[in-house]
């Protein structure tokens, strides 16, 4: 069912997306959607970086004019299947760059220290978390970052020996901010996400992504999965890279729902994100859900801890908040805890964003990335948009 998808008050959200268009187009389009319609608004807006500079994107998302495209029920359906080569749904977001925030929620701080400390072991990850549980002995959710107690708390496990790199931007004055990947790499709703080959340990982050314009305004958000190989990373934080980069290992999506009356900030702020893991060769199936009033740093703060006087972004940003879910299931073995298994359908969803659904593959087997800031000015100015 497409409407599954779609946020829950679809008739009241200001979505903006961007689909390929096949021939004779053979290139990608800013769409919204309006009253359950696709618009082709490029000829208004050539990106969505554009849009999202503009003082007046949501009178250019309700009122542009542009080429329809059909129903948004047939764009999901068409987007599940990616085989047919049709109209289909990609990352809503373009020349942005990809940032992302870790260890923003207590849950998430705790596997990241575990990574650390079982060297990217997953056969050592129960022992460890027990041990590393005992050892804290303090609900971390409580603790803001940066505070007298904070300091305290290190002061305290740095006596111990117990202190960690993930500890000191989880509860520390500094957030972690990376670049989770390049810009046009994004990949969409109902598209493949890659493993690194080697990986042995890993899992889905499910998150949600704020689009930010040149300016650092915050216009509007989306559902992200900032696939995460534990082992890797878990080995030496310097593998950061090799561990969050790949072919595929980023996934936003399916629309970018702009800030109006109806939707803002806080509804982000208050927002509950679900996880769901099907597998496609065991059956397994994993369900669970977070809620954003638990990140540790406000989503406004991480926007200005990554955009400021220190760093400007002139085609603007997409950044990930940080993951609110760390599977830690048993799959394979008992206390061997979560891994995916190829095949393994990924849904988050949230009511207000509606769903993102994608496959995992292996990075070297997906489709290559091929189409960059290069080849979508080409595209675009052979289609006679103004840019």
């Amino acid at each position: 069912m497409p409407h599954a998808y779609l946020p829950s008050d679809l008739d009241d959200a200001l979505l903006v997306g961007r689909v390929w268009r096949p021939a004779p187009v053979n290139g990608p389009s800013v769409i919204v959607v309006r009253r359950g319609e696709v618009v082709d608004i490029t000829s208004t807006v050539a990106t969505t970086a554009d849009l999202f500079d503009r003082d007046d994107a949501v009178e250019i998302a309700r009122h542009a004019s542009g080429e329809s495209l059909g129903s948004v029920d047939a764009l999901i359906n068409a987007s599940l299947d990616s085989s047919t080569g049709a109209l289909h749904l990609l990352a809503p977001c373009d020349v942005q760059a990809i940032k992302a925030c870790g260890v923003t929620f207590a849950v998430s701080l705790l596997e990241r220290v575990i990574e650390e400390h079982a060297g990217g072991d997953a056969s050592k990850a129960q022992e460890t978390r027990s041990m590393i549980n005992e050892l804290i002995g303090a609900d971390l959710s409580k603790i803001k970052p940066g505070s007298e107690a904070a300091a305290k708390l290190k002061a305290e496990l740095e006596r111990r020996g117990a202190w960690s790199q993930y500890m000191e931007v989880g509860i520390g004055p500094d957030a972690e901010v990376f670049s989770k990947s390049q810009p046009m790499s994004s990949v969409g709703f109902g598209a493949d996400v890659g493993l690194y080959p080697t990986s042995k340990w890993n899992n889905p982050e499910p998150e949600i992504v704020l689009a930010v314009n040149s300016a650092g305004g915050i216009v509007g958000a989306t559902l992200g999965n900032d696939v995460n190989l534990r082992d890797i990373e878990g080995r030496s934080a310097l593998l950061l890279g090799k561990a969050k980069d790949n072919n595929g290992s980023c996934s936003i999506g399916p629309f970018v729902r702009l800030f109006d009356g109806t939707f803002t900030l806080d509804t982000v702020r208050q927002a509950s994100v679900s996880l769901r893991i099907e597998g496609a060769d065991d059956g397994f199936v994993l369900d669970g859900v977070s809620h954003m009033r638990e990140i540790s740093r406000d989503p406004a703060d991480l926007v200005a801890q990554t955009h400021g006087a220190h760093h400007q972004y002139p085609d603007g940003f997409m950044l990930f908040l940080g993951t609110m879910f760390s599977p830690i299931k048993d799959r394979d073995t008992p206390g061997g805890g979560f891994t995916h298994h190829l095949g393994d359908v990924v849904t988050i969803s949230t009511p207000s964003l509606g769903a993102i659904v994608n496959t995992v593959r292996l990075s070297t087997e997906i489709t290559p990335w091929t189409f960059g800031v290069r080849a979508l000015y080409s595209n675009l100015a052979a289609r006679g948009v103004n840019l």
